[in-house]
C-alpha cells in the first residue's frame, strides 16, 4: 500500500477526497502501527501498516488509496509498567480517541483486558491474546452532509424550555413513529415527536449521552446493559444504538435528526461524559485511552500510579489538566458544534472538569479555554455541579457564561409539596431565580436550570407514589440508587385503586409542574413526566432497556388530563413576560406605582412579616409579580410590559383563604390555573380559597 508521511494536524483519520490523513496522539509510545480491516466481521486485520512518523508526540501517516467507510484501529507498543502507569499492549486493538464513527458495540469479554484475569498478580499480570476479533472498528467518514439553509434557531435563555429525554425511550412505544424508526435520532425526528414537543412549548431537547457508549461486564453478564449511556468510549462518534442504516450511517442520521429539530424551532443540547471513560479502573478493559497512553490521558494516584484517582465513582477521572487530553475534549466539543450543528452541551459531573489538577477551580484551564473559544463560549452550557470527590457538591461555583442544575431548587420543592416544616423561605429564594445561589457570581436567573425530576431519580409520577426505591431489576438487591428521595406515596406505596388517593397525587403533579413553569429560571422537564410515566419505583433504571423505561403514549383519561394541564402552564410561561425575567428581583417599588417589582402575600393580606416567615408550620405563601417590572425586551431591545400574575400556594393540610392585593390599576383578578378544580373566571368578592395541597394563579386584567 502506498504511504505518505502525512501531518499530524488534525488528529483522527481524516478524508480529504484524494486519501485519507492519519494522527495519534501518544507521549510516551515507542510504536504504532495502523491496522486496517476488510469488514467489521474480520476476525484479524488485512494489514498493518506502522507509523514512523512522529511529531511533538502526534504518530502520523498519509494513505493515498483509502476511502471513506475503511475500518481501522491502532496496535501501540511502549512498557508494561502499572506501577509507573504505563499499560501498553499490542496484542490488543484500540479504538481512535477521534473515530468520527465506530461499527458496532463492545463486549467485554476476557481478550480485551489487557492482564489475565483470574491471575493472583491481577492487573501486573500480560495478556497476550488478541482482541481484535472482539472490538468494534473505527471507521474513516465523509464529513459532507446537505445542511441546506440550516441554522441554529439561538433561542434566548430568557425563552429557553428544557425537555430532557432518551433517544430510544421517546420513541419505542409511540404507535405513530414508523416502526423501522423507533428507537433512532431519526424517530426523535419524525413528525409526532416533534408535535408533542412544540404542545409542550419546548425549544430544547437535553439527549441522554448519544456518543459511543459501552456495557460494563457485570451488566452484561445479568443480560443488561448500559442503557442511559453515561460510559462513553468515543468522543466523537454517534452510538449506533440510534441508527437504522448500514454501518457508519449513523453521523448522516443524527445531523438529519438536528436539522429536523432545528426546522420546527427546538434546540439539540447534548449529555456529555468528558469526566471520565468506559474503561473504568485498573482492572477495566483495554480498548482505547488506557493502551494509547495511559499516564497521559488519566488522573493517576501520585503514591499510587497503577490505581486511579476516581473522582466519578466510574473508575477513572480523565487528566484534564493535561493539554492534550484537554484538546481532546475541546476538540469534541467542537466538533459536536460546527459538524454536528447541536447548540449546547449539558455536562455530567462537570465539577471533575475542573480540578486543577485535585481541587474545584473556578480559574480552571478547562473554564478558561472554554471562555476564549469563539465557537464553544456562544452555545449553552450547563453543569451537572458535583461529583463525587472530596468538596464535590458545588451548586453556584461555576463562573458565568455557565447555567448549572440546580438541586436545592429540586430538593426544596419535593419538601415543601411533601408537606415539610420550614420551606416557605427557601421556596421564595427558588421561585425568584435563586439569587441567594447566582447573584454573588455575577449571574442572573438563568443560570439556573430548574428542575423537579430528571433522568436521574424518581419520575414524577413515582414521585408521589412511592416512599422507597424499587430497585430489583437491575441486579444489586436493591442497593443502587438513592435512598433520599424526598417523596410521598400519600396513602399506599405504589399502585392503588383508592379514587382519592389518586387524585390527590394527581393534584401533587399538577402542583410541581405548575411550580416549575412559574419560577423564575429556565424550567426542565424529564420525558414522559407530562404524561404520567412510571418506572414502578426504580430510582436508578441506567440498565433497563424495556418498558421500565420505555415511554407509553396512550394513557387513560388521568394521563390526558396531565398532558392538557402542562401545556396550558408552559404556554402561560411562554406568553407571560414576567416569567422571564434576565435579572433578579430587587424588591424595590416601581417607579410610577409604589408597587415593588415582587411582593410577598401571605394569606391575611399585606406583605409577609418577620414571624411569618420565621413559622416553620407555614405552609402558605403568596408572590405578586407586577406586569411593569418585566425587564423582557422585544428584538428591537424596546421594553415589554407584562401581565401583573399572583401566584398562590397551599401545602397545608387545610384550605387557607388569601385576600387578594389592591391594585391602583382598576381591574379585576382572574383564575388562569387551579390545580384542584377547574378555575373559575372570577372570584367573588375580595378573597379567594386555595384549597389543602394545591396552587392558584391569578392574573389581573385591567
Amino acid at each position: 500500500m502506498r504511504t505518505r508521511p502525512g501531518k499530524p494536524h488534525p488528529l483522527g483519520a481524516t478524508w480529504d477526497g484524494e486519501g485519507v490523513n492519519f494522527a495519534l496522539f501518544s507521549q510516551h509510545a515507542s510504536g504504532i502501527e495502523l491496522c486496517l480491516f476488510d469488514s467489521a466481521s474480520s476476525p484479524a486485520e488485512s494489514a498493518r501498516i506502522p507509523l514512523t512518523e512522529r511529531t511533538n508526540g502526534v504518530w502520523h501517516i498519509y494513505l493515498p488509496d483509502v476511502r471513506p467507510g475503511q475500518l481501522y484501529g491502532y496496535r501501540v507498543d511502549g512498557p508494561y509498567a502499572p506501577d509507573e502507569g504505563h499499560r501498553f499492549n499490542r496484542n490488543k486493538l484500540l479504538l481512535d480517541p477521534y473515530a468520527k464513527a465506530i461499527g458496532g458495540t463492545v463486549t467485554c469479554v476476557d481478550q480485551v483486558f489487557g492482564y489475565r484475569l483470574g491471575d493472583p498478580a491481577l492487573d501486573r499480570s500480560f495478556d497476550q491474546r488478541d482482541s481484535a476479533p472482539h472490538v468494534p472498528k473505527s471507521i474513516v467518514v465523509e464529513t459532507a452532509f446537505s445542511w441546506g439553509d440550516d441554522r441554529p434557531p439561538a433561542v434566548p435563555w430568557s425563552r429557553t424550555h428544557i425537555y430532557e429525554c432518551h433517544v430510544r425511550s421517546m420513541t419505542m412505544r409511540h404507535p405513530e413513529v414508523p416502526e423501522h424508526l423507533r428507537g433512532t435520532f431519526l424517530g426523535l425526528a419524525s413528525e409526532p415527536i416533534i408535535d408533542h414537543l412544540r404542545s409542550l412549548s419546548v425549544t430544547a431537547v437535553e439527549l441522554l449521552p448519544v456518543q459511543q457508549t459501552l456495557s460494563e461486564r457485570r451488566l452484561t453478564d445479568l443480560g443488561l446493559n448500559n442503557y442511559w449511556g453515561y460510559n462513553t468510549i468515543g468522543f466523537f462518534a454517534p452510538d449506533p444504538r440510534f441508527a437504522t442504516r448500514k454501518l457508519g450511517q449513523q453521523v448522516n442520521e443524527f445531523k438529519t435528526m438536528v436539522k429536523t429539530l432545528h426546522r420546527a424551532g427546538i434546540e439539540v443540547i447534548l449529555d456529555v461524559v468528558y469526566n471520565h471513560t468506559g474503561e473504568g479502573n485498573h482492572l477495566g478493559p483495554t480498548l482505547c485511552f488506557r493502551g494509547i497512553d495511559n499516564r497521559g490521558y488519566y488522573k493517576l494516584d501520585r503514591e499510587r500510579p497503577a490505581s486511579y484517582l476516581d473522582y466519578t465513582g466510574c473508575g477513572n477521572s480523565l487528566e484534564v489538566s493535561n493539554q492534550r487530553t484537554l484538546q481532546l475534549i475541546l476538540d469534541s466539543l467542537r466538533y459536536w458544534v460546527q459538524d454536528m450543528h447541536v447548540d449546547g452541551f449539558r455536562f455530567d459531573l462537570a465539577v471533575t472538569l475542573a480540578r486543577d489538577p485535585y481541587e474545584f477551580e473556578q480559574s480552571a484551564r478547562f473554564f478558561a479555554t472554554v471562555q476564549q473559544d469563539p465557537v464553544l463560549s456562544q452555545v449553552k452550557l450547563i453543569a451537572e455541579p458535583w461529583d463525587v470527590g472530596p468538596n464535590g457538591y458545588r451548586v453556584g461555583g461555576f463562573p458565568p457564561g455557565w447555567a448549572e442544575w440546580n438541586a436545592r431548587y429540586r430538593d426544596c420543592v419535593r419538601r415543601f409539596w411533601r408537606g415539610d416544616e420550614g420551606q416557605v423561605p427557601e421556596l421564595a429564594s427558588r421561585l425568584s431565580g435563586s439569587s441567594d445561589i447566582f447573584q454573588g457570581g455575577d449571574r442572573g436567573p438563568f443560570a439556573s436550570i430548574n428542575f423537579v425530576t430528571c433522568h436521574d431519580g424518581f419520575t414524577l409520577n413515582d414521585l408521589v407514589s412511592y416512599e422507597h426505591k424499587h430497585n430489583l431489576a437491575n441486579g444489586e438487591e436493591n442497593r443502587d440508587g438513592s435512598n433520599d428521595n424526598q417523596s410521598k406515596n400519600w396513602g399506599v406505596e405504589g399502585e392503588t385503586r383508592s379514587q382519592q388517593i389518586l387524585r390527590l397525587r394527581d393534584r401533587m403533579k399538577k402542583n410541581m409542574l405548575a411550580t416549575l413553569a412559574f419560577s423564575q429560571g429556565v424550567p426542565m422537564i424529564s420525558h414522559g413526566d407530562e404524561l404520567g410515566r412510571t418506572q414502578g419505583g426504580n430510582n436508578n433504571a441506567y440498565c433497563q432497556d424495556n418498558d421500565i423505561s420505555y415511554m407509553h403514549w396512550g394513557g387513560d383519561d388521568r394521563a390526558r388530563e396531565l398532558l392538557h394541564f402542562t401545556r396550558e402552564v408552559f404556554a402561560i410561561t411562554r406568553t407571560n413576560r414576567v416569567f422571564r425575567r434576565r435579572r433578579f428581583f430587587d424588591g424595590d417599588p416601581i417607579s410610577h406605582t409604589g408597587i415593588k417589582d415582587v411582593s410577598w402575600v401571605r394569606p391575611e393580606g399585606g406583605e409577609m412579616g418577620h414571624e411569618d416567615w420565621n413559622n416553620p408550620k407555614n405552609h402558605a405563601l403568596g408572590m405578586l409579580i407586577h406586569g411593569d417590572s418585566s425587564d423582557d425586551v422585544d428584538e428591537r431591545g424596546r421594553p415589554t410590559r407584562g401581565q401583573t400574575l399572583l401566584l398562590l400556594m397551599n401545602a397545608g393540610i387545610r384550605a387557607r383563604t388569601f385576600l387578594l392585593p389592591s391594585l391602583p390599576e382598576i381591574g379585576h383578578w382572574q383564575e388562569m390555573v387551579n390545580t384542584a378544580q377547574a378555575p373559575r373566571k372570577v372570584p367573588k368578592g375580595n378573597a379567594i380559597g386555595v384549597a389543602p395541597h394545591s396552587l392558584v394563579l391569578l392574573c389581573y386584567v385591567t
